[in-house]
């Protein structure tokens, strides 16, 4: 029996976020140019994105390029630029037939004009879809999300609008750039690292982390599945015991 026969259907993790971490390394195994991994990293995107939509996952949020990222070559930095641009563009008819509702999160004031364009079009023309939400994390960087939440609620104390007294959990989960998803049941990510890697630090406090040495462009449906079955054979507890659950 494969993994998808065995997933329970009524404890499907709402939330998946996935860091997408490998691309790199594939095509360098494979004698090729950095580009050619992301070129298959997408594939392997198109390919979850539809599995999660199928099985019934509310929000799926991909780490796709992080603030760090732009200290990478500017050649590298240019390219993918242009690969999100194409992928957007040829992936927009997949997610309307799909019911695929697409966000950002993440600094999209640093992106290219043509870039942040094509995913604003792409934002606007899913909003009504009502299937899968499937949020791609661009120039993002968690350190820099609680910068600007402290930022904008430091402002609100500022004009009169809150009280110090009035912050709580609750405040700044409302000013995270999250705010109206559930925080992630489930964290993949590929490659064999063992981090965090800057991503969703506020969110994941208490999700279950899942970790395989499969690069992207391998990570496969089934590997995907029994990440989800892995994650159902678990006991969260949030700090209770075994026999407060």
């Amino acid at each position: 029996m494969g993994y998808k026969q065995q997933i329970i259907p009524d404890r499907i993790p709402r939330h998946i976020a996935i860091i997408m971490d490998g691309n790199g390394r594939w095509a360098k195994r494979q004698g090729l140019a950095r580009m050619f991994g992301h070129r298959q990293g997408v594939e392997t995107v198109h390919r979850i994105t539809e599995a999660a939509a199928e099985i019934g996952i509310q929000y799926l949020t991909l780490y796709a390029f992080s603030t760090e990222n732009w200290n990478r070559p500017k050649e590298e930095v240019d390219a993918l630029m242009v690969l999100l641009v194409d992928t957007i563009a040829k992936e927009t008819p997949t997610l309307m037939r799909n019911n695929i509702r697409l966000q950002t999160i993440g600094d999209l004031s640093r992106l290219p004009q043509a870039t942040r364009s094509k995913f604003l079009e792409c934002i606007q023309q899913t909003s009504n879809n009502t299937g899968l939400t499937l949020v791609i994390a661009l120039s993002y960087s968690a350190r820099w999300e609680i910068i600007q939440a402290a930022k904008n609620i430091a402002a609100k104390v500022q004009k009169h609008q809150l009280l110090i007294e009035d912050i709580n959990e609750e405040l700044l989960a409302n000013h995270m750039t999250t705010a109206q998803m559930p925080d992630p049941d489930l964290l993949i990510r590929t490659s064999g690292e063992l981090r965090i890697s800057n991503f969703l630090l506020w969110q994941l406090a208490y999700s279950e982390l899942y970790f395989t040495s499969c690069l992207w462009p391998e990570f496969t449906n089934e590997e995907f599945y029994h990440a989800i079955v892995d994650y159902q054979n678990r006991e969260r507890r949030f700090g209770k015991t075994s026999e407060q659950i």
